[in-house]
């Protein structure tokens, strides 16, 4: 009766159901598995404290989230909010632009810029709404919705496309281990020339797009004051 192991799928899906607590759900779900499968309770707490250990960089990684929400809380989205209205022709699209340029070179050094939860929400999006209100004053629910869309995206497209140009990356070592087991002669180097070629290519159609949206905001926001400074000498 080899399907009784799977009880601990029922479990959890009955204790989720159930909404009872997350933790215990699972601890129990594992425990009831390693009992009818016949392992001691020595032996699962064995396998249970290595899983902990071997995975702790998750929970450090949840430990974050709430750092970046009181960061948020006391003043992180105002200060950037003033940075970005101090610099003086700074557009939404020139500054999606820069951080996309900035998440390239890091993931050319190798270096991990947290991505949407911890960057993108609390600093970038807040700075390229200050840029987009000093250029443009208010603007529509709509187009602020779109500039958030686009701040998403832009993360995406940098790390998406420069997360393989740092010759250390696990994507690059995993890409360059399969080919040569396939009897392909390719080099960890070689990944990343290419890898850095679409990089390039990327922030090219990025900052080309960007540039074209600013165009959109400023004929369509330009249009609309200079429609409101000749009503207002007509009056």
């Amino acid at each position: 009766m080899e399907w009784i192991k799977l009880i601990g799928i029922l479990i959890i899906l009955i204790g989720f159901l159930f909404k009872f607590d997350t933790i215990a759900v699972v601890v129990l779900a594992a425990y009831t598995t390693a009992v009818v499968s016949g392992i001691s309770i020595m032996d699962f707490l064995e396998a249970f404290g290595q899983a902990f250990v071997e995975n702790r960089l998750v929970t450090i990684f949840l430990l974050t989230l709430p750092m970046i929400g009181l960061s948020e809380r006391f003043g992180l989205r105002q200060q950037a909010v003033i940075l970005i209205q101090k610099i003086k022709g700074m557009t939404p699209g020139k500054f999606l632009t820069l951080y996309t340029a900035i998440r390239e070179i890091a993931g050319l050094l190798g270096i991990r810029i947290s991505g949407h939860p911890q960057f993108v929400r609390p600093i970038v999006n807040p700075m390229t709404q200050a840029a987009a209100k000093t250029n443009y004053g208010k603007i529509s629910e709509n187009d602020s919705e779109k500039l958030k869309a686009r701040a998403a995206a832009n993360e995406n497209y940098a790390n998406f496309y420069g997360q393989n140009t740092f010759v250390a990356a696990s994507g690059v070592l995993l890409i360059a281990g399969t080919l040569r087991d396939l009897n392909y002669d390719v080099s960890e180097a070689d990944i990343v020339q290419i890898a850095l070629i679409i990089a390039v290519i990327v922030l090219v159609l990025t900052a080309i797009s960007n540039m074209l949206f600013d165009r959109k905001l400023a004929k369509k926001y330009n249009i609309k004051k200079e429609g409101e400074t000749n009503n207002d000498s007509n009056r």
